[in-house]
């Protein structure tokens, strides 16, 4: 994966060094977005369901955790690329 992110950077080597940190910078900031917006769906959705249905709270509490932490775990995935697309120099 990081050969095909390395691959990239490579071919827009160049003039486009200073745009990096802002492309980083967009990219982290979505993916922070994008996860709270995520997790929040998730909790909501999971809310609306203990309500309707009190005694299935444990699965429902279940499957959101694992929700939540899977998101979570892709926004970490763009952060952690971004940080390295952002902090790029062109070399």
């Amino acid at each position: 994966m990081f050969a095909i992110i390395a691959m990239l950077l490579e071919v827009v080597a160049g003039s486009y060094a200073p745009y990096a940190a802002i492309g980083g910078g967009l990219g982290a900031g979505l993916a922070v977005l994008g996860a709270g917006l995520g997790i929040g769906q998730v909790g909501g959705r999971a809310m609306e369901a203990m309500a309707r249905q009190p005694e299935k709270l444990g699965q429902i509490q279940t499957a959101m955790i694992i929700a939540a932490a899977l998101i979570e775990g892709a926004a970490l995935f763009a952060i952690v690329v971004s940080f390295l697309i952002g902090s790029w120099d062109g070399k």
